[in-house]
């Protein structure tokens, strides 16, 4: 009877996987999740889930609650008008390019998206603060938040109404409103001194 003695063993094949990311493996010369992330930010999500592109066939993932959305059109209307105040709120701070998307008939977790642009990032924060206290006085306290404190995002949920408070660069580069291009804008009235006529005067602030 012969035996066969194998060269490696269990310790060559450990040998093999603790050479991934230490330069050692084959696709060490393809960046690392690390290296991308430090490249590219995390994009704001929504009680912990990524915002898909509408058609795009990618779910969301679970919500940890769910959201209280509109029932009916007289609840549709009343979001509506409360989200426009929520942009009021975000203007009286100096926002830059308000946009209020109507996304009640393509998304699963919210009606409305508000996205606006701050100058730096105390103005990301004091926006944020400006639409939160805004909100309280409707009685509507925010059902998540995230990127509170670093000034380049924040994101406000008030379930049937979120909104999207960016550093403008940071805006610029999720482009999040490329990815509800489909969906109808409300019209809003924007004063002249929260329209961008110079973007790139943007990148530098702080």
């Amino acid at each position: 009877m012969k035996t066969t003695k194998r060269a490696s063993g269990s310790s060559g094949k450990k040998s093999a996987k603790s050479g991934v990311g230490s330069g050692l493996s084959l696709k060490a010369s393809r960046p690392s999740k690390t290296a991308k992330a430090e490249r590219k930010p995390r994009i704001p999500v929504r009680g912990g889930r990524k915002v898909a592109k509408p058609g795009s066939g990618v779910t969301d993932r679970a919500p940890v609650a769910a959201a209280p959305r509109a029932a009916n059109r007289a609840n549709l209307d009343e979001m509506r008008a409360l989200a426009m105040s929520a942009i009021d709120a975000a203007l009286e701070k100096k926002a830059l390019a308000p946009v209020l998307i109507d996304v009640s008939a393509m998304a699963s977790y919210t009606d409305f998206i508000g996205i606006v642009s701050g100058r730096s990032d105390r103005q990301v924060d004091a926006i944020a603060e400006s639409v939160r206290q805004l909100m309280k006085q409707h009685g509507r306290l925010t059902l998540g938040q995230e990127g509170s404190g670093n000034g380049r995002w924040t994101l406000l949920d008030f379930g049937a109404i979120v909104i999207h408070v960016f550093h403008h660069p940071v805006r610029e580069f999720y482009d999040l409103e490329s990815l509800w291009i489909e969906a109808p804008r409300v019209p809003i009235d924007v004063p002249a001194d929260s329209m961008i006529s110079e973007p790139d005067a943007y990148y530098d602030a702080r």
